[in-house]
Order: structure tokens, then C-alpha cells, then sequence
């Protein structure tokens, strides 16, 4: 059965999380927004997915970076600078008293509209901003059996469409995506660019390894993700080729080695994808030997983050 890399086992812990909304903490079954918010209504807005070690939200210098540049490509005043933000995150772990095996949400919209209606301008009041925290990590079966990928119909598409580097709530394409995927039993869609080659997935980044390189796309038709750079950053560190470049099906299908990267899970391997399994010895132990390098890197790197964010809370 399929299951998406971004299933977890439920924790009774969050039913009672205390959300924040601008700036107060509510009780999980109190935390609502209005109707006429500019999210609910249209998915005007961005966010950002962090994940929490050891108290410390894991590379949040990198994941503001990109929520303030999304909210500035948009035309949205969040309203609060990255020093409030950051103090807000905090507060809100510790009023839930949360420290690992932690996800946040972090969610920005226009504000409340006076009607339903698409123009910034009949827009009403502040950016409504949202963290939920949750006790939630990958379920490990999933990562142990490695993932399934179906390559859809759905391209990531040119950025005078949509930009790709946006990560704004309106997610249709990737949605659509990963409907496909699963009534084709896989866990999760591997999306082509405009010109046939591979992109990314619906909700992770797309990798692969062969004859001891790495391959991933170019990134013009990816969001920029902060656990693939990281990726990247970790193999020039380790002196492991890598490679951003085009590469097509036949390409991935003789692969050695394949995994997605994502906030949530880290790397996750793949097994078979469109019916091919990956590598060799495909059926044996995952992660493949790359792989298990790689996490072991991606770790390390982690490390070094919460040990510099834990540096500048003391300061």
C-alpha cells in the first residue's frame, strides 16, 4: 500500500498544541481563521515546513530567507520583522513544551478580504500569520522499504506561469501531481520540466546516483530547497561529485541509487520507480551505500546548525 513519505504516526501529544495566530496562542480546537482570509479564499500567501532538533528550529536562517523573499516577489507585508518571527517560533515551542520530533508549520496570508475576491487591494487588515507545532516525524517502516515514484502527466512549469521558486500556499499542480501518483500506487510523483526532463516531486526533491556522482536537475523548474542545497553543500564539503544538470528517464532507470530530500524526512532512499527497481541489488537492505553516506553528512550538518543556533540564543 502507499504511503506518502510525509505520513507519521499519529501522536495523542497534539491534540492539545497550542497554535499561535497573530500573536496569541490558541487551543488546537480554538485556532480558526476567517472566511474571507486571503489563504482560505485563494491561497494568497507563503510558508515554510521546519523541523525542530534539540529545541531549535533546523536551518531557519535559510527557510526566512525564503519565506521573506516569496512574501516580497508577492507584494506581502508580513508585518513582523525575522527578529519577531524567530522570538514567535520559540514561544510558541516552548508554550508547548516541545523540543525534538517536532514539525512546524509556518504560514503566511494576505489577511482578511472584505469580499471574496482575487485584487490585493479589497484586502483589510494585516498578513495573518500561523505556526503549528506538531509532534510528528517520518514513520521509519516507510524510509526503511524505500519509496515508490510514478512519473505523472503534471510538469513543473516556465516561472512566467508560476514560478516554481514561489512557495505560496496555492499548490494545485503539485496536488494534482500527487493525485496521480497515488492512483497509480506509488508514494509520491516524479514531475518532468516543460522540455521532458526530470524536475523534482510533488513534495520532496528528486536525486540520483550513478557511478559514484550525484545528479540532481537543474533546479530552474524546482522550489529552492533548503535540504537540497544542504545535499549539495554536504558532497562539495566531502569532496563527492555532484552534479545540478538535465538528465532524462532512461538516465534514472540505470541508476545505481536514488532518494528524495525534504524538510521532513531528511533523505528519504527510493526503491522502484515506474515499475524498474532501482539499482542491482534493488531488492536488498536500503539505503544503498551513497545514500547512507549522504544521511550520515546531512546529519552532521544538522548538528553544526543547532549547535550555531543554540550559540545565538545564549548570546
Amino acid at each position: 500500500m502507499s504511503q506518502s513519505i510525509h505520513d507519521f504516526h499519529d501522536d495523542p501529544r497534539n491534540a492539545a498544541i497550542r497554535i499561535w495566530i497573530n500573536g496569541t496562542l490558541k487551543p488546537r480546537a480554538e485556532a480558526t481563521v476567517s472566511v474571507f482570509d486571503s489563504g482560505f479564499v485563494l491561497g494568497d500567501g507563503v510558508w515554510e515546513g521546519l523541523r525542530v532538533i534539540d529545541g531549535h528550529p533546523v536551518f531557519l536562517d535559510e527557510h526566512l530567507d525564503r519565506l521573506y523573499e516569496g512574501a516580497k516577489a508577492i507584494a506581502l507585508d508580513i508585518g513582523l520583522d525575522r527578529a519577531t518571527l524567530t522570538r514567535a517560533l520559540y514561544d510558541t515551542l516552548a508554550a508547548n513544551d516541545m523540543h525534538d520530533g517536532v514539525h512546524m508549520r509556518l504560514m503566511v496570508s494576505r489577511g482578511v478580504k472584505r469580499t471574496p475576491y482575487q485584487d490585493p487591494r479589497v484586502t483589510i487588515g494585516p498578513a495573518t500569520v500561523v505556526i503549528i507545532p506538531e509532534f510528528k516525524v517520518a514513520k521509519p517502516e516507510t524510509l526503511a522499504r524505500g519509496l515508490t515514484l510514478f512519473t505523472v502527466h503534471v510538469r513543473r512549469g516556465f516561472p512566467d506561469v508560476q514560478d516554481p521558486k514561489l512557495n505560496s500556499h496555492s499548490k494545485l499542480n503539485c496536488i494534482t501531481a500527487c493525485i496521480q501518483a497515488t492512483e497509480a500506487g506509488a508514494d509520491e510523483a516524479l514531475m518532468l520540466d516543460p522540455h521532458g526532463f526530470v524536475a523534482t516531486c510533488n513534495s520532496t526533491h528528486f536525486f540520483i546516483v550513478r557511478k559514484s556522482e550525484v545528479w540532481t536537475s537543474t533546479g530552474d523548474y524546482c522550489l529552492g530547497g533548503i535540504t537540497r542545497a544542504n545535499v549539495l553543500r554536504a558532497c562539495h564539503e566531502a569532496g563527492i561529485p555532484c552534479f545540478e544538470k538535465n538528465f532524462s528517464l532512461t538516465q534514472v532507470y540505470s541508476a545505481d541509487e536514488a532518494f528524495t530530500t525534504g524538510t521532513f524526512a531528511g533523505l528519504a532512499p527510493v526503491r522502484r520507480i515506474d515499475g524498474r527497481t532501482i539499482g542491482n541489488d534493488g531488492d536488498g537492505a536500503l539505503p544503498g551505500p551513497m545514500v547512507a553516506r549522504l544521511q550520515v553528512l546531512y546529519r552532521e550538518l544538522v548538528a553544526r546548525d543547532v549547535a550555531f543556533r543554540a550559540g545565538v540564543r545564549l548570546a
